[in-house]
């Protein structure tokens, strides 16, 4: 059985430039949305799974696609969500979609926060 995704509007895409980041809320959820290098938009949680330091305040290298969160330097890797220091954490991550130039995110119907958590 398939969970229902509402798409709520986040930003229009000339809001967002490429190779830029950009932190937004929507439906209830920290969303951090990514417009990488080459056109690809992304959308994860915008919270940190060690310790829910806002993503978006980290430091962002477009070229590498790498985001090292500005709590306690874990890097993610923004192309996958996948966690590069420590290995084995993942960020949430959201579909995305544009309408009528405005980026939309798609939020689970299921009643749950949409994060990942981590412990070392």
């Amino acid at each position: 059985m398939s969970t229902e995704i509402r798409w709520f509007d986040a930003v229009e895409v000339d809001d967002l430039w490429e190779g830029d980041i950009l932190d937004v809320e929507v439906g209830g959820e920290q969303v951090l949305l990514v417009h990488l290098s080459g056109g690809e938009l992304k959308a994860f949680q915008g919270v940190c799974p060690h310790q829910e330091i806002l993503l978006a305040d980290g430091k962002w290298d477009e070229d590498s696609g790498v985001l090292v969160c500005g709590g306690h330097n874990w890097e993610f890797d923004l192309r996958t969500g996948t966690g590069i220091n420590p290995a084995g954490c993942r960020l949430y991550e959201y579909p995305v979609r544009v309408t009528e130039n405005v980026i939309q995110i798609g939020i689970p119907q299921d009643g749950r926060s949409h994060y990942n958590r981590f412990s070392l």
